[in-house]
């Protein structure tokens, strides 16, 4: 399940893109969902863990993906229990998130409100009230009421 916190939050790495640089494992880029992401949000190839081909910059390696692939990286594979600042990712990633939040239990951190207007099937527990949502208009609600108090 997603889980959704806004504001600070223990345990949050908050600059997922240094975080991943410092820790990613060559495993995760071969796995058929990373690859897939890759080319969803970055448009690029993964040829192998040290090679990605970006129609923009070349050849590159993971460390020069985008930001928001790097934390949604963070978020499918990092087993650590962190939970990963998602505001480091733009609003193209979040089918992405809801998606991974399907398969395993998945907490983020929220620091602007992320459009999930869009998104097929969403569902979350907003951690702040403890709500769960099932729709974009729910989610809103539950923003207004944790700005409220």
């Amino acid at each position: 399940m997603l889980n959704i916190i806004f504001g600070d939050a223990p345990n949050t790495v908050y600059h997922p893109p240094t975080y991943f640089d410092n820790t990613y494992e060559d495993s995760w880029l071969e796995q058929p969902l990373a690859k897939e992401m890759v080319q969803d949000i970055d448009k690029s190839e993964v040829v192998g863990p040290h090679l990605i081909e970006s129609p923009v910059l070349g050849p590159v390696s993971p460390k020069e993906l985008s930001g928001g692939v790097k934390t949604l990286l963070l978020m499918a594979f990092d087993d650590s229990g962190k939970i990963f600042n998602a505001s480091a990712c733009g609003d193209n990633c979040a089918q992405w998130i809801v998606n991974i939040g399907k398969e395993k239990n998945l907490t983020i951190n929220l620091h602007h409100v992320m459009d999930f207007s869009h998104v097929e099937d969403f569902r979350a527990k907003i951690l702040n009230t403890g709500k769960k949502v099932g729709n974009y208009q729910e989610y809103l609600k539950e923003i207004f009421r944790i700005k409220e108090n």
